[in-house]
């Protein structure tokens, strides 16, 4: 798995996403966007990813499509709707990360980058740099909750990604 961090100009978001699934489509790989306000750490991700696969395995998938069901493990909820909330939107200079798994990880990301303006440490954006306050609201924690254990909050969203397994 190999994260790409940026900043991207997304004038037209249905064309951003089918470009990023065409990339997909051509080095074998998963190509999915995030808006990384909401992705706690690498292992967020990662666990989302390794999730959707069991869920694709077992022939139990939310989505059609293996990038859209990393999103919905991501986002903690089977509602695809919901999980969008999670991924890139319109807009000038949108901070992005970009998941790219499996296949030609490396060519895949060679792709990606030029639909970047930015991409890495010079773009400002970086994983696990989430906006505490977008991300216990999304992912609805509490201050009760919060005080109720020794969790912080990539724990806890953690969870939740761990939790939609037994949801259905």
């Amino acid at each position: 798995m190999e994260l790409l961090t940026g900043r991207a100009t997304i004038v037209d978001l249905d064309d951003f996403v089918a470009r990023l699934g065409a990339i997909g489509d051509e080095h074998g790989a998963t190509v999915q966007a995030f808006d990384p306000r909401y992705v706690v750490d690498r292992e967020h991700l990662a666990r989302a990813t390794d999730l959707a696969d069991r869920a694709i395995g077992r022939g139990e998938a939310i989505a059609d499509d293996r990038s859209m069901e990393i999103l919905c493990y991501a986002a903690g909820t089977r509602q695809i709707r919901e999980a969008l909330t999670i991924g890139v939107s319109r807009g000038e200079s949108v901070p992005i990360l970009v998941l790219i798994d499996g296949g030609d990880e490396s060519g895949a990301r060679e792709s990606v980058e030029p639909l970047l303006d930015e991409t890495g440490e010079a773009s400002g954006v970086s994983v696990g740099d989430y906006d505490e306050g977008t991300v216990r609201a999304f992912f609805d924690i509490g201050d009760a909750e919060l005080n109720a254990t020794d969790a912080g909050i990539p724990d806890l969203v953690r969870e939740r990604v761990a939790l939609l397994v037994v949801e259905r």
